[in-house]
């Protein structure tokens, strides 16, 4: 999976509306389906900026299976996908662990 992959349409307040669907193992996400992008604190954006185009696949991967509350499976693919599209391990670390956190302080 790369960022070419996906293709969005920027719509107000920080929202983005799938074009295509796009497709990971089994999760395919439907064109029209609209994702907040990554919710990361502002305290943490000068090394992980919210809803920056490298990470933008896994993120909306990640939300589709959060809207399903398949959470287990949205964090390992979160994972996957982020390593898959080269990022830096320290940084998919931070990233895998603030969604884990939560969904566990959200969800239990």
């Amino acid at each position: 999976m790369r960022y070419s992959d996906v293709q969005v349409q920027p719509l107000r307040e920080k929202k983005y509306k799938l074009l295509q669907p796009i497709t990971y193992k089994d999760v395919t996400v439907p064109a029209g389906y609209r994702t907040n992008g990554a919710d990361v604190p502002r305290v943490f954006w000068s090394f992980c900026p919210p809803n920056t185009s490298d990470i933008l696949p896994a993120v909306i991967v990640h939300d589709y299976l959060c809207y399903l509350e398949a959470y287990k499976k949205a964090d390992d693919y979160f994972e996957e996908i982020l390593t898959l599209l080269k990022i830096r391990p320290w940084k998919v670390k931070i990233l895998v662990h603030s969604v884990r956190i939560y969904h566990y302080l959200t969800k239990g």
